[in-house]
């Protein structure tokens, strides 16, 4: 629903359904009921989440004209798609395939730009929309920095023609839609000093030139517009696993004027590891799980940071006393504890009250998905669980809680 604070909505990402029939039905079944607790009298927004696959099926004509029809009745409108995994999110192993095809190869621009041809219909009247994508690639599926700055080249590239595509969309429709690249630990632009540096030294000098050829712009509107078209997808939970929410951070993005397409709600799970470390490491395993990455960022007892491709490497070698760890794991934003272990929420509370003060984004979408860390006596069904996270969001927003 729109506030003053922006688009409050979530990610249908928790909801299975490769195909789009399976996908459809998952909606029909959970967002009539989401809309009428949190926003009975009011269009509710969406975060959608398409698949290849599903995107090839909603593309066509009647199928994408049912779906409009559907959402009217309903009350509900699309302000954003999530275009970072092109598949198999809801298989029982995705680990690093989610980054699969990455920037470098061609179906991750043509599924993104087919998620972007769906987005400017959907998209309501006067609104900005936007479609989340991984940080280029994922740095280990190269074992050497030329390979690397390659690849990073080459997303690079396929980052500008889609630039361009957006460009042309807004001057055929008037539109603005923009493209929100995700930083992720252990990605190719693993944190926000990546990204900056991605943004300012490969893009930037790289789009402008490319844009004044191809529109015959000048170099002032060349780079107004890659600003307005490329942003930052500011989740939450990443940049408080690699210890940057802080208050310096948005200051830092407004001095560097960088639009955040939209901020993903959402917190990672903390433990601060107490003199006897083992009963600690203990509760641990059940965390370490075979379906998705959960990377880890350490910060020692010296200040040091130590970094973990998967929680299972990090259990294996270790803890020593009085460290804290952050993890990559999606943990419900309601709470700032789960018995033993903690959330970053924190953090995420500082986020939000950036954005009450001077929003810096028009789209906050929840994006939680892993249910299983809530102790047994708080676990409810998913539709319920969903309502529980935009309320706790509404009610922060609507609190004069500050950080």
């Amino acid at each position: 629903m729109k506030t003053k604070f922006g688009h409050l909505t979530y990610c249908t990402n928790i909801h299975p359904g490769e195909s789009w029939v399976d996908h459809f039905r998952e909606l029909q079944t959970h967002l009539p009921l989401v809309k009428k607790e949190i926003s009975p009298d009011k269009p509710m927004g969406i975060g959608l989440r398409l698949s290849n696959e599903a995107s090839l099926t909603l593309i066509k004509e009647n199928n994408l004209l049912e779906f409009q029809n559907w959402l009217k009745k309903e009350s509900l409108y699309v302000i954003a798609i999530n275009g970072f995994p092109f598949g198999g999110f809801h298989s029982e192993v995705v680990k690093e395939d989610v980054y699969k095809p990455d920037w470098s190869d061609k179906r991750r621009i043509e599924y993104t730009l087919r998620l972007f041809s769906i987005l400017k219909v959907l998209l309501p009247a006067n609104e900005e929309g936007g479609v989340s994508t991984p940080p280029l690639s994922y740095f280990y599926f190269d074992t050497n920095e030329n390979d690397r700055t390659t690849r990073r080249k080459n997303s690079t590239k396929y980052i500008i023609k889609t630039l361009v595509a957006l460009i042309r969309i807004h001057n055929d429709t008037g539109k603005t839609l923009h493209l929100d690249i995700e930083p992720e630990p252990d990605g190719l632009l693993g944190d926000f000093k990546d990204w900056v540096t991605w943004y300012t030294s490969d893009l930037l000098p790289n789009a402008i030139p490319s844009l004044m050829d191809e529109f015959g712009y000048n170099f002032q509107l060349a780079e107004e517009l890659t600003r307005k078209h490329i942003r930052l997808c500011l989740d939450v939970c990443h940049l408080a696993v690699t210890y940057e929410v802080n208050p310096n951070l948005i200051s830092e993005l407004r001095r560097l004027r960088i639009q955040v397409g939209r901020i993903q709600v959402s917190s990672a799970l903390k433990v601060k590891f107490p003199e006897n470390v083992e009963g600690v490491l203990q509760s641990l395993k059940p965390f370490d799980e075979k379906k998705y990455l959960h990377q880890v960022v350490v910060i020692t007892n010296k200040g040091e940071k130590k970094f973990y491709r998967d929680l299972n490497l990090a259990i294996e070698k270790g803890a020593e006393a009085f460290e804290e760890w952050r993890i990559h794991y999606h943990v419900p934003i309601f709470l700032e504890s789960y018995e033993t272990f903690l959330s970053t929420q924190e953090e995420l509370k500082m986020i939000l009250a950036e954005q009450k003060r001077e929003s810096f984004s028009q789209i906050l979408e929840v994006e939680t998905y892993t249910w299983n860390v809530l102790p047994q006596k708080l676990q409810l069904p998913i539709g319920k669980s969903i309502v529980r996270e935009l309320q706790w969001l509404r009610s922060f927003l609507d609190s004069n809680s500050q950080i």
